[in-house]
Parts: C-alpha cells; structure tokens; sequence
C-alpha cells in the first residue's frame, strides 16, 4: 500500500504565492510517474504539472511561466511552487502518482487526499 500526503495549501491574495508538497511512502519499488491535478467548484480535475515516465515535466498551459514543479528522489516528494497566483488557480491541489510496488510491479495509481488553494482578489 501507497499512502500520497499533501501539504502547504493555504488562503493567499492574487500575486501572491504558496508551495505545495506531496510526500509518497509505504511499499514503494519505484515511483513511475508523479504529478499535480486540480479540481474547482463545478469542473473536471485537470493535469497541473506532472513528471513522466522519460523524465520529463508536463505542465498545464495556464500556469506555464508561473508554476515549477520539483522533486526530492530521496525523500519520493515533490514540490509545487505556484508563483503570481491567480483567482482562476482556486482549487482544491491532488498528487497523484503511478508507483510500483512489491506486488504490483506494473504500478498503480494513487491519489492524495487533496489540499485547498485558495486565491483572493
């Protein structure tokens, strides 16, 4: 078993910014892919940011320029910075991640329990 936890969340004014973090444990042979989906009021969750299995980073066309996603292989975090925020970037944040383990070497796919983002204007 998986276990996705988010963290850094928070309440912050248009402009402003807020780092979030996913940190993955539990039965863990390799972390294949690992990312950041959103989820507003009333819309379908969307991809933020996200390695893939090459190793590169996708990002959402709307927060190109603003977002960086990083990683801490050692750790199996991964950070979301979010800078210039927006009032349009309100969501609730998910990680997700496909990750191998010991009894499912092909992956599986886990979600977080999601974090608030909210932007004032």
């Amino acid at each position: 078993q998986v276990q996705l936890v988010e963290s850094g969340g928070g309440l912050v004014q248009a402009g402003g910014s807020l780092r979030l973090s996913c940190a993955a444990s539990g039965m863990i042979f390799k972390i294949n892919t690992m990312g950041w989906y959103r989820q507003a009021p009333g819309k379908q969750r969307e991809l933020v940011a996200a390695f893939t299995r090459g190793g590169r980073t996708n990002y959402a066309d709307s927060v190109k320029g603003r977002f960086t996603m990083s990683r801490d292989n050692a750790k199996n975090t991964v950070y979301l910075q979010m800078n210039s925020l927006k009032r349009e970037d309100t969501a609730v944040y998910y990680c997700n991640a496909d990750v191998s383990s010991p009894s499912k070497l092909n992956g599986d796919d886990y979600w977080g329990q999601g974090t608030q983002v909210t932007v004032s204007s």
